[in-house]
């Protein structure tokens, strides 16, 4: 299938490794140019120069923290001059830390907004003007799993990505008539960096090894493992593509079946 990609323009964030790396890999391999985010100026330089080298497409790497909230205009502004213009953002970033309710303060809830709330509004609010003059202009919020069943030790991440599917929703039904679409995908336990710290902190708490606590978890999908960063790529790229373009609104989870719900 022809995705329609070739020469599209994107933003995507939390991009220097795991599951925003390979969405933007992903999108390169389909001729789709792409400009990638993270905090740390090294790792989105040399995560944008190996994307590049591997797909001969067009990846520029731009550093900024998101919770800051002026970073999110300066990123689309940056992302447009380099471009040339916005088809599509993706807004992805890392999640809060584990823990119980009571473990965390109100400065804990605060910095949980910031960064899986109020990251996602600031990046949408600065693209709108760009994604208005497109003609496929798409944005696709990472989430979790965590929205329809709720992770235990996860009450920050479970409690404010539900935030980010109301606003998807909304913005689905507001910006229709636009041309835009919104989607989310809420992942479930996928093989990144931020996972093996999940699982470490399980392993702390349980008296266990991490790759026992992997096998734990991994028994609750009915495919017997977690998932991999490419497979959940693979649907995002083609959510984001103008394949997909009577497709919005849509709350995807990709997740091996972990979510036991019927909708």
């Amino acid at each position: 299938m022809d995705l329609q990609l070739k020469d599209k323009r994107a933003l995507v964030t939390g991009a220097s490794r795991g599951l925003g790396y390979a969405v933007a890999l992903g999108l390169a391999r389909e001729g789709c140019r792409v400009a990638v985010n993270s905090r740390d100026a090294a790792k989105i330089s040399a995560a944008a120069e190996k994307i590049s080298r591997e797909t001969g497409t067009q990846v520029s790497g731009i550093a900024g923290d998101l919770t800051d909230p002026a970073v999110p205009a300066r990123l689309v502004e940056e992302a447009v001059r380099l471009l040339g213009g916005l088809d599509i953002l993706v807004t992805n970033a890392g999640g809060p830390p584990a823990g119980a309710f009571e473990s965390f303060d109100e400065a804990a809830w605060q910095k949980a907004v910031e960064l899986s709330f109020l990251s996602h509004v600031r990046l949408i609010r600065a693209a709108l003007p760009h994604l208005k003059q497109s003609k496929a202009a798409s944005v696709l919020t990472v989430t979790s799993y965590s929205v329809k069943q709720p992770i235990p030790n996860l009450v920050l991440s479970n409690s404010v990505r539900a935030a980010t599917v109301g606003l998807t929703k909304s913005l689905a039904l507001e910006l229709g008539a636009a041309g835009i679409r919104f989607n989310s995908i809420l992942p479930a336990w996928t093989e990144t960096e931020r996972v093996i710290e999940l699982m470490t902190f399980r392993a702390r708490q349980n008296g266990t090894t991490v790759e026992e606590e992997i096998a734990k978890q991994s028994r609750e999908s009915p495919l017997g493992r977690m998932g991999t960063p490419q497979e959940f790529a693979n649907a995002a790229v083609f959510l984001v593509s103008p394949a997909a373009s009577y497709i919005t609104g849509v709350m995807l989870t990709v997740d091996g079946g972990m979510y036991k719900g019927t909708l």
